[in-house]
């Protein structure tokens, strides 16, 4: 990737000797940093080099009378000018010039001090404008033209507000494995930034759950990104996320791609496991039969910090292990715990933020006999 803010824009961090070279300093740092656990090969996932973020974030930067995209700079705490992004995907690259000019237009620019982009890979798009002030209708109106002229929905935030040109969501289509997968991405929700590593992850995911069967559970299962594709595999699917706005949209997702063997349960992880255990009941379980469930795997995909002590000896219960992580770090503390009982079988690695030290792991464990 060609981008003339390497080196002062702190959203790129690698820079060295390009792409390839960087992806291979990754897997090296990663075989060793696992190697305790596992010395066999790390399956390794590249991303596209350029333009593979469907969502992204930046900062409005007023200078005199005019307006800029920013982000923070490398080296201080002021912030880099930029025009252009390489990381986005191609509709919020072409998308970013226009929007800036229509703001300026519309006069929407008063007291604007973030974008926020959400891309489907066809190209819908939904643009949040972050304000410090309260949107009143002459707002609403001018954005209502903007919309229409860019082809594309708004959301306007404040304070306490959120205003809705036309809609808050787009509907994203994955490939995975010859196989159609839609789901509806909701502004302001979480959602996999990468969408061709994303296809890759949740493929990789399913070859290693091919042919365990019975049913499975899943622990922080978001807005069902995994979920869908699983129920393919296995007769049913328990699934658990603390967060309403994700399991809502889970369900819509389940909907869209005709899927009717999932179970989606709004628990904390702590609280699904002692309603597992029958050591409190909870009316979001009383119409889930937990009896009926032949569970033999269980697939888990924390946030950064990882799971807790209590939630990898819960895990570990289980003969297959399925473990995404987004986070290396945790991931190990992690494994001291699950490798106890289990032993490492596989590993993958998917580089979804190219140009970046992050990484995303992918782990199977099977009990040892």
């Amino acid at each position: 990737m060609e981008c003339k803010y390497f080196g002062q824009c702190g959203a790129c961090r690698l820079y060295e000797n390009g792409y390839d070279a960087q992806l291979q300093e990754k897997l090296q740092l990663n075989k060793e940093r696992f190697n305790s656990f596992y010395q066999g090969n790390i399956d390794v996932f590249a991303s596209p080099q350029s333009h593979y973020r469907a969502r992204s974030e930046f900062k409005i930067w007023h200078v005199e009378d005019d307006i800029f995209y920013a982000m923070n700079h490398q080296e201080h705490k002021g912030v880099v000018l930029i025009d252009e992004c390489p990381q986005v995907n191609e509709h919020i690259a072409s998308l970013m010039p226009k929007l800036l000019e229509k703001i300026k237009e519309y006069k929407l620019d008063f007291k604007l001090f973030g974008a926020d982009f959400l891309s489907s890979s066809s190209g819908e798009i939904v643009v949040s404008l972050l304000y410090h002030r309260q949107l009143d209708e002459a707002w609403e109106q001018e954005a209502k033209k903007i919309a229409q002229d860019l082809n594309i929905y708004i959301i306007g935030r404040a304070r306490k507000q959120k205003k809705v040109i036309g809609q808050d969501y787009i509907t994203e289509t994955l490939h995975v494995s010859d196989k159609e997968y839609r789901f509806e991405y909701i502004e302001n929700s979480f959602t996999q930034p990468n969408p061709r590593v994303n296809e890759k992850m949740i493929g990789w995911a399913m070859q290693h759950f091919k042919g365990v069967g019975g049913d499975l559970l899943e622990l922080y299962c978001g807005a069902g990104n995994f979920t869908i594709p699983f129920a393919t595999l296995f007769n049913k699917v328990l699934a658990t996320e603390i967060s309403k706005s994700s399991i809502n949209a889970a369900k819509r997702n389940m909907q869209l791609n005709n899927i009717t063997n999932i179970e989606f349960v709004r628990m904390a992880v702590e609280e699904f496991r002692d309603a597992l255990d029958g050591v409190r009941e909870f009316r979001r379980m009383k119409e889930i039969d937990i009896s009926n469930y032949e569970i033999d795997a269980i697939f888990v995909d924390p946030p950064r910090s990882g799971m807790d002590e209590d939630s990898c000896k819960f895990s570990a219960r289980y003969k297959h292990i399925l473990y995404i992580s987004c986070n290396p770090e945790t991931l190990v503390r992690d494994l001291e715990i699950l490798t106890q009982t289990h032993t490492v079988e596989a590993m993958a690695l998917f580089d979804q933020f190219p140009y970046t030290h992050h990484v995303e792991m992918g782990i199977k464990l099977v009990k040892k006999v």
